[in-house]
């Protein structure tokens, strides 16, 4: 299958969000994150032994021309960060995340 696993993308998403609020402790300037929009094109397996779990896979760019346009799906994930070790906001509810740090290659 040529793509990343969807919960593997999700694994490492959830890493450098990480790595990112870490850089920025002690930061003058922060960023509030807010809810995460993923827009991905996906395919869908099931191994052959009984009882297999169904995954879904990330379709890298250039896919291999052999997956069919009929295999693929697009979906979108909207994500809401949720900071489990933060003190609660004070009317009771999640604390906000701030991500800082500097920009990375690639980036805009």
């Amino acid at each position: 299958m040529s793509g990343v696993e969807l919960a593997s993308l999700v694994q490492q998403l959830r890493v450098e969000l990480a790595e990112a609020l870490a850089a920025g402790e002690g930061e003058r300037l922060r960023f509030e994150l807010g809810p995460i929009e993923l827009s991905l094109t996906v395919t869908v397996g099931r191994e052959a032994a009984p009882g297999a779990k169904i995954r879904f896979w990330v379709v890298e760019a250039g896919a291999d021309a052999r997956i069919s346009r009929e295999a693929v799906q697009e979906i979108k994930l909207t994500l809401t960060p949720r900071d489990m070790e933060a003190a609660p906001a004070s009317g009771g509810g999640s604390a906000s995340v701030l991500i800082e740090g500097g920009k990375l290659p690639g980036e805009r």
